[in-house]
């Protein structure tokens, strides 16, 4: 049996769609995978204060405040929400968040990691960055994931420093 090299995968000769001008682009193609990446549900959401809302519903303003100036300082949140909806990884504080939820500590939707001060946002920053540092089981990681994971741990650095501040 022969394979002809001529098909694409859609079972049209190119030959044929070079002669219709059908032809897809790289940039063609670049420009719908941009498209697929945006959030056509909730386009205008800032995701970083949906995050912050997820696990700081009682925190302070200036927490609050800290938690949205890292986000812009480093393009991530400590959720590993990206800004389109979707979640790159699973981040140290949803870890944190979805442990409380398995305990049955809190209401589902307001899950309080980050508690009512400054000094408990502190203590749930340096448990997250350390959980980050030490995982308690070697996990192989895609390189995307591990990248999303450098993200989160300058998140963590840049949020703390902020939180020290204040």
């Amino acid at each position: 049996m022969q394979i002809s090299s001529s098909y694409s995968m859609s079972g049209v000769p190119y030959d044929i769609k070079h002669r219709n001008g059908n032809v897809p682009q790289f940039n063609a193609e670049q420009a719908v995978k941009e498209s697929e990446n945006t959030n056509r549900y909730m386009p205008e959401a800032d995701f970083d204060e949906k995050a912050f809302a997820m696990i700081g519903p009682n925190a302070p303003q200036d927490v609050k405040d800290a938690w949205m100036e890292a986000a812009k300082e480093v393009n991530a949140n400590g959720l590993g929400i990206k800004g389109n909806g979707m979640l790159s990884h699973i981040s140290q504080m949803m870890v944190q968040r979805l442990n409380k939820q398995l305990k049955g500590e809190g209401d589902v939707d307001n899950l309080d990691i980050l508690g009512n001060t400054t000094e408990s946002a502190i203590q749930a920053t340096k448990q997250a960055l350390y959980n980050l540092d030490h995982p308690v089981v070697y996990t192989p990681k895609s390189i995307e994931v591990q990248q999303a994971c450098i993200k989160e741990r300058e998140f963590y650095v840049a949020f703390l420093e902020k939180l020290e501040k204040l």
